[in-house]
């Protein structure tokens, strides 16, 4: 028992560590994201309008942030072959996110219809309806973040059906172009997230959120009672006679101007920047090694469809696992296919 324990932590320890680590990343992602749009302050005004779908949509925005950069770096296959000594391939598979993706899209389509439904006139600037029952559907498909996510859940839609095996193996033509659809997806995400539709309070500290605006009267905390007895008896006839009918620890924030909000910051742009870059760099290596002359020395066919291709490539070293990416341009200027290189002579 104790072989066969050590047994398995040498060869699934580190891959069940890394999910677990994945998986805390994400839950711990989303729980401060939610927590954030749920309680912070800047937010208070925008929670009312949205309720819980705000803090949905933000939330599994902020676990998609971190996949798409994470599902990045298992394409960088250079990269990876040298961190880890050998050309075993790391697949990658879109479908790994899909249910942060439907939270996503359902959050947003309740959103689109509370925008219209809790249309304010006294917040103009934070709307994102025109008009108090605009349909929602003009919100999907007129503005960028609507039009752009539309889009980028049929690029997903095509992407993840054409990766499963029955179109694989039946045809692999289907999935190759379908599965290069991944940088129309990034272009994509980079305007979804360039229309500033959610915004934040900047003004806190003069308009705090919930405050009562009494002819324009400086922001401060005051003792409610005394306060409306000695300054505010005539704003409220018959209101308020005994300051001792209410509690003697309430107080009430008074505002200094109206609330003032601005889009936030593309987080998005944070989180794929640098993946991206590496990604890019990577491409851009494999491009330059591809043009370097290889030899053809012999084709063999065998039986059961295995075909065997002998070629000499100059400064090529093998090693265990390594597999090499097989280009014919006279059959396709596009299509690559990964085979596995089973033996190599020096």
């Amino acid at each position: 028992m104790a072989v066969s324990w050590r047994s398995w932590l040498a060869n699934e320890g580190v891959k069940h560590l890394c999910l677990l680590i994945w998986l805390s990343l994400n839950v711990l992602l989303f729980w401060k994201t939610f927590l954030l749009y749920n309680q912070g302050p800047e937010y208070h005004y925008l929670h009312q309008m949205l309720g819980l779908g705000l803090c949905l949509s933000r939330a599994s925005a902020s676990v998609l942030n971190l996949n798409c950069s994470l599902i990045l770096l298992p394409m960088c296959r250079t990269l990876l072959a040298y961190l880890r000594g050998s050309q075993k391939s790391i697949s990658e598979n879109p479908s790994d996110w899909c249910d942060s993706i439907g939270v996503h899209v359902a959050a947003h389509l309740v959103n689109a219809l509370n925008f219209s439904v809790n249309y304010r006139e006294d917040f103009v600037e934070l709307n994102a309806a025109r008009y108090r029952d605009e349909d929602p559907r003009k919100l999907l498909f007129t503005t960028v973040p609507g039009l752009t996510g539309v889009c980028m859940v049929l690029v997903l839609f095509l992407m993840i059906t054409a990766s499963t095996y029955a179109i694989r193996v039946s045809n692999y033509d289907i999935f190759w172009y379908t599965h290069n659809l991944f940088l129309v997806f990034y272009m994509l995400l980079m305007l979804h997230v360039s229309g500033g539709l959610l915004k934040y309070q900047t003004n806190l500290d003069t308009h705090p959120p919930g405050c009562i605006n009494l002819n324009g009267t400086r922001y401060q905390n005051i003792h409610l009672p005394e306060y409306l007895s000695e300054h505010f008896h005539e704003s409220f006839p018959g209101g308020f006679s005994k300051p001792d009918e209410l509690t003697q620890n309430t107080f009430v924030k008074i505002c200094v101007e109206e609330p003032r909000f601005q889009a936030n910051f593309p987080q998005t742009w944070l989180w794929i920047s640098g993946p991206l870059c590496l990604y890019c760099a990577e491409r851009l290596y494999r491009c330059i090694r591809s043009n370097k002359p290889v030899t053809i020395i012999s084709v063999i066919s065998h039986p059961s469809d295995v075909m065997e291709i002998r070629m000499v490539k100059e400064n090529f070293k093998a090693r265990p696992g390594q597999y090499i990416i097989l280009h014919c341009p006279s059959v396709s200027a596009l299509e690559n296919h990964p085979f596995t290189l089973t033996m190599s002579f020096s």
